[in-house]
């Protein structure tokens, strides 16, 4: 197991809330990093802690090498979830790349028995019908890259314009899409409950295709939609989190 110093690299807030009765672990997107949920401590109540999980390699792990590579990652992640969940309850949510990661991180644990989630939320992917990058991608150039991050909106025009600056964003892309090029689908389920959100108008999903999250868990508890496109997440954070509380309380209930 990592020393705890080493696994609070990983974590934003690196200390766990000992008064929290649950844990809410939150994966980001390709190329972005925790201050896509610097917002969301907010919108829990005190008795959900809000863990959010920073891949090296970008904001302030910059100067860390990233992850190119899915099961590796996959195996740091389940490793410090594991170490940090503790004998309380907890939920994995992800958006996109984010998603992917909760939903393998999720497998590994029940398959290795160290630590079950009480429940999996997963946004902006799904298993089947989601637009995945390839490898050639993954290395084409800078200014492809640029290209799509541009395309996908997450990074400002102007921090585009300046070489230093895109380079600081191209890098961790690349990565992530290196990552995500790297992983290879083998049908697994999850034991845990399930539950799924969208954007109505996501260009990288086919229509439906949130709903293959029914076969890959024992408890589906539904797909719920936003308006918006693949990046809602940010306008819904609020109706997503409040959402993720109240399931998580049913199946503590339950």
């Amino acid at each position: 197991m990592a020393p705890k110093q080493f696994r609070a690299g990983w974590l934003r807030p690196a200390e766990s809330d000992p008064d929290a009765e649950a844990a809410l672990f939150l994966f980001h997107y390709s190329g972005g990093g925790v201050s896509m949920y610097s917002r969301w401590p907010d919108y829990l109540p005190p008795s959900v802690e809000c863990r959010r999980i920073q891949l090296p390699g970008r904001q302030d792990r910059l100067n860390e090498p990233p992850f190119t590579e899915f099961d590796p990652l996959v195996d740091k992640l389940s490793e410090i979830v594991a170490a940090e969940s503790g004998d309380r309850p907890f939920v994995l949510f992800g958006h996109s790349m984010g998603a992917l990661l909760a939903y393998r991180v999720a497998v590994r644990l029940e398959r290795e028995g160290s630590a079950r989630p009480a429940m999996l939320g997963v946004s902006g992917w799904a298993p089947e019908g989601f637009t995945m990058p390839t490898r050639g991608l993954a290395e084409g150039s800078d200014g492809a890259i640029a290209s799509l991050l541009e395309e996908l909106g997450t990074v400002s025009p102007e921090v585009l314009t300046d070489p230093a600056l895109t380079a600081m964003v191209v890098a961790p892309m690349r990565a992530d899409l290196a990552v995500c090029a790297d992983y290879r689908d083998d049908g697994a389920s999850v034991d845990c409950p399930v539950v799924a959100y969208t954007g109505r108008r996501d260009p990288y999903l086919a229509p439906g295709a949130m709903r293959s999250w029914q076969e890959r868990s024992h408890a589906f508890l539904g797909l719920r939609e936003f308006p918006g496109g693949h990046f809602f997440i940010h306008d819904e954070g609020p109706g997503i989190a409040t959402d993720l509380v109240q399931l998580l309380h049913r199946q503590l209930a339950g």
